[in-house]
C-alpha cells in the first residue's frame, strides 16, 4: 500500500480535529429520529449546513423505465460518465454536485449524467441498484444517438461507488454485457456490508462516518437482512466474481472505517485481470472531497485526468 500526500498531513489531520469537535457539539445521528436526520440531509448539501447549488446547466430528464437523471454536457464531447451519488443510499441527490461534476465535464470534456436513484428506507434495496442499472443500460443502448459517443465511464462516491460496481455486475451478469463502460472511478466506497475488519474497529470516532453510523446505513439500506445475507455478492460486490470488469481508480484515506473496503476490492480487482490504481490519502477521512482542503483539489485533478485519459 503506497500512502500519498504525507506533505498535507498536518493541515488534514487539523481539519478532521475541528470537524469532529464541532460532529461532538451535535446530537450523534444515532440519536436523532430518523425523519428528522433524513430530512435534515436530504435538504442541505452533503457534508454541509445549505442547501446545494443547482447550476442552469444542468438539465433533469426521465428516461426509460421512469429513471430520473441530471445531465451536463459541455460544448466538446469526448465520453459519458455516468455518475452515482453518495449519501448511505439514504440521501444525496442527482443535482447536489453541479459545480463540481460541471467543472469536470468541462475539463474532462465528458458528458457527465447522474442518476437520481431511489433512496431509503422508503425504497430500500434492492430499488437505487436497479435505478442504476437502468440508467446504464440506457446509456449503453442510446449514449451514441444522445451524445456523439460511445465512450462511457462510471463512478461515483461512498454509496455512490458501491453501485456502481454492482451497476457493472449487473450488466455483466444479467445482460451479458462487457467492455460498453471503460473505467470505473470508485472513490472511499462500502464493498462489505457485513463489516470489514476497519469498519468494525473505527469505533466511535466523530468524523463523517464510523462504526455506528455504517451499521446503522445498512439497517436502513438492507432492512429484512443479517451479517450473513448482506454477504451475498449482489449486495456486497467485494464477495463478487470481477472477471470481465474494466480498469479502476479506487481512492480511499487512512482514517477512513472502508480503508479495508478499498483495499481489498483492489486486490482482488487486479487479482481478476483489469488494471488498478489504488490511491490512499494520508490522514483524510470518509468523504473528504466534500470540503476545501488540498488533497481535495488534487484528488478532483486526479479524477479528472483518469477519466480524461482511460478508455480512449
Amino acid at each position: 500500500m503506497t500512502i500519498t500526500d504525507e506533505d498535507c498531513l498536518a493541515e488534514t489531520l487539523k481539519f478532521n480535529e475541528r470537524f469532529s469537535a464541532a460532529a461532538a457539539s451535535r446530537p450523534a445521528r444515532e440519536e436523532m429520529p430518523d425523519a428528522t436526520l433524513l430530512a435534515t440531509l436530504r435538504r442541505n448539501r452533503l457534508g454541509g449546513d445549505t442547501p446545494p447549488v443547482r447550476l442552469p446547466q444542468g438539465q433533469d430528464r426521465t428516461i426509460a423505465g421512469g429513471v430520473k437523471v441530471r445531465a451536463l454536457v459541455p460544448d466538446h464531447v469526448d465520453g459519458v460518465y455516468l455518475h452515482i451519488h453518495g449519501g448511505a443510499w439514504a440521501f444525496g441527490s442527482a443535482d447536489g454536485q453541479d459545480e463540481r461534476l460541471w467543472r469536470l465535464a468541462e475539463q474532462a470534456r465528458l458528458a457527465v449524467v447522474s442518476v437520481e436513484y431511489r433512496l431509503a428506507p422508503e425504497h430500500p434495496f434492492p430499488a437505487g441498484p436497479d435505478d442504476c442499472e437502468a440508467a446504464a443500460r440506457w446509456l449503453v443502448d442510446q449514449a451514441a444517438s444522445e451524445f456523439g459517443t460511445q465512450r462511457l465511464l462510471i463512478g461515483g462516491e461512498s454509496a455512490g461507488a458501491h453501485l456502481s460496481v454492482l451497476t457493472l455486475l449487473r450488466l455483466r451478469d444479467r445482460h451479458g454485457i462487457t467492455g460498453a463502460f471503460r473505467a470505473a472511478h470508485l472513490l472511499f466506497g462500502p464493498y462489505d456490508l457485513s463489516m470489514t475488519p476497519s469498519q468494525r474497529s473505527f469505533g466511535s470516532k466523530r468524523l463523517l462516518s464510523n462504526t455506528d453510523t455504517l451499521r446503522r446505513t445498512y439497517e436502513l439500506f438492507t432492512p429484512a437482512m443479517g451479517a450473513e445475507q448482506r454477504r451475498d455478492a449482489e449486495v456486497s460486490p467485494l464477495f463478487a466474481d470481477l472477471a470481465g470488469l474494466p480498469p479502476a481508480r479506487i481512492v480511499v484515506g487512512t482514517e477512513d472505517p472502508l480503508l479495508d473496503d478499498s483495499l481489498f476490492l483492489a486486490q482482488r480487482w487486479q487479482a481478476a485481470g483489469a488494471p488498478v490504481q489504488l490511491g490512499v490519502v494520508a490522514g483524510a477521512m470518509h468523504g473528504f472531497t466534500l470540503f476545501p482542503l488540498t488533497i481535495t483539489e488534487r484528488e478532483l485533478r486526479r479524477e479528472r485526468d483518469f477519466l480524461s485519459m482511460t478508455g480512449r
